[in-house]
């Protein structure tokens, strides 16, 4: 199946996603902890992979090769960013501003990792990079330290 046309909507509706695990994670992180928080997410998490992997075992069509070795550690920043998160939604940030400066990072750290070329092909960054992450953080400001006006 092409996926190509779906790219733009399935990041769409992973985003969406993310927030909502964000705001579920938060709520139980403040009953019980951002630890455990963490646990709990990731252990339904794991069971949820399993039933997915289960379920269309056979039909993926996996890269030819070895994945490169630090390609398994991507469940260290999953854990850490699901505590993190889960604190900083129980602050003043609250639900959006957390998920705003979350975009921010990962767009910076994008950024780096494809000036630098760590993690992702290096390549030369442009105007319109430097125009976008101007944006997203001035977004970030504005929905932060706004005075918030109820609509």
């Amino acid at each position: 199946m092409d996926t190509k046309r779906l790219d733009s909507p399935l990041a769409l509706a992973a985003g969406a996603m993310l927030a909502w695990m964000i705001h579920c994670n938060s709520q139980l992180a403040a009953h019980s902890g951002p630890l455990q928080a963490s646990w709990l997410a990731h252990g339904l998490g794991a069971l949820t992979a399993l039933a997915l992997w289960r379920a269309t075992s056979g039909r993926e069509r996996p890269a030819a090769g070895r994945p490169p070795r630090w390609a398994y550690l991507g469940g260290l920043p999953g854990a850490l960013t699901v505590a993190l998160a889960a604190i900083a939604v129980n602050s003043p940030l609250a639900l959006a501003g957390t998920l705003a400066l979350a975009i921010a990072g990962q767009l910076l750290f994008g950024l780096l990792c494809e000036r630098f070329g760590l993690l992702a092909a290096r390549r030369a960054l442009t105007v319109h990079d430097a125009l976008a992450a101007l944006l997203v953080l001035g977004g970030c400001a504005v929905l932060i330290f706004a005075v918030q006006e109820p609509i």
